[in-house]
């Protein structure tokens, strides 16, 4: 038998692999299992996006190898999106670059830029790409803990200097997965200061930054950093568009940074399939009501299980953006003892906030995308348990 790699070898199970397994275990006993731990979403993708990608697919031309960085169409259909959004200017040719996904260019930017034993900074609780891939570089990991007192925002002032002065990359990601916290004006100045200070390229994890509510409008870093020299965002259809299973994303930001990734990226993939290329200019250029849409269903949601959670004595507060809600755990539970009765005693499935580094302990996150039905259901199972 051939061995795997010692990089293979400590990576742990993927967090949704392992919530898998138990729900399967869970239907194999027969549980009726309402299904609160993935973010993704169940709303169809609009129809003029669907619509698009038909016509694309059955066009000759898209069957063939498409070109590595994006198509210029797409790219330009980026930067008009970004001027109109966030009133950033960027260079369709050499600032933005097509991704197939956001998670494909975040895992890849380790491997740009460390060299075995550097650091990047990575939140915690936290997206586990940020911390494995930088592991899988040769990187180390320094863990910039996400406290409830301090608003889920890093604690700069208590990271060693002789830290900051190693770092290479910081990861950042607002707003927030898994807590469904925000950064404001502040936050993004302290870290664009932090970053021409130190030499650090800030790396932007932007997903949500279009699932919003009560009037809150998320920032881009790029509005904060606009020589574009210190950072670079991260950015995906998946959630504005419902386009998940589709694999299309972006970067943005500083030229460097986009030429480096895409240089590690022409020999590594061959680019996403010009048809969702397409699809993807239709959603950006299209009529936008569909993302309105979106947001009143999951702002309903959340405001449901901020409610049903209340009647349990569980009180957490109205997050402004993305589709979780991040509690903590009972007195008495674990985050993962308490999801594990929530799957044998209830039927329900949340994840697990340890599940998203060490400082997500005692917490864990429902994603709001259940229906309304299965979530009213869901809150009267949670009112019949013992807790």
């Amino acid at each position: 038998m051939v061995m795997p790699s010692s990089r293979v070898e400590k990576i742990p199970p993927y967090l949704f692999a392992r919530i898998d397994k138990k729900k399967e275990e869970a239907r194999g006993r027969g549980i009726d299992l309402i299904d609160f731990s993935i973010g993704d979403p169940d709303i169809p993708t609009p129809k003029n996006i669907v619509k698009k990608m038909q016509v694309a697919v059955r066009d000759p031309k898209n069957h063939r190898y498409p070109v590595y960085e994006g198509m210029l169409e797409f790219r330009e259909a980026v930067a008009n999106w970004y001027l109109k959004r966030f009133n950033v200017n960027l260079d369709p040719q050499t600032e933005v670059i097509a991704l197939i996904g956001s998670k494909e260019g975040i895992a890849h930017l380790p491997w740009v830029y460390l060299e075995k034993g550097d650091i990047a900074l990575v939140p915690s609780p936290g997206y586990p790409v940020y911390r494995i891939t930088t592991l899988l570089a040769g990187g180390k990991p320094y863990i910039m803990p996400l406290r409830e007192q301090n608003r889920f925002l890093p604690d700069f002032d208590i990271i060693p200097k002789h830290i900051l002065e190693k770092a290479k990359i910081m990861f950042i990601n607002y707003p927030n997965n898994p807590t469904g916290a925000h950064a404001d004006e502040l936050f993004y100045r302290k870290v664009i200061k932090l970053a021409k200070e130190h030499n650090i390229l800030i790396c932007h994890d932007a997903a949500y930054s279009e699932v919003t509510y009560d009037g809150y409008r998320a920032s881009s870093i790029l509005e904060f950093d606009r020589s574009k020299k210190y950072s670079i965002e991260f950015h995906s259809l998946s959630k504005t568009y419902c386009m998940t299973g589709w694999r299309i994303g972006f970067a943005v930001g500083s030229k460097d940074a986009i030429y480096n990734l895409g240089k590690l990226k022409t020999n590594i993939d061959s680019g996403v399939f010009q048809a969702i290329q397409y699809a993807a200019i239709e959603a950006m250029t299209g009529k936008q009501n569909s993302v309105q849409n979106m947001k009143k269903v999951f702002q309903k949601r959340r405001d449901m299980i901020v409610e049903g959670l209340a009647s349990i004595d569980i009180k957490v507060k109205k997050p402004l953006a993305t589709f979780y809600i991040w509690a903590k755990v009972p007195q008495g539970y674990t985050s993962a003892s308490f999801c594990e009765k929530l799957i044998e005693e209830a039927g329900i499935v949340v994840t697990p906030g340890n599940g998203f580094g060490d400082e997500g302990e005692g917490y864990f996150r429902i994603s709001l995308t259940v229906n309304d039905k299965r979530i009213r259901e869901a809150i009267e199972r949670l009112q019949q348990l013992k807790l």
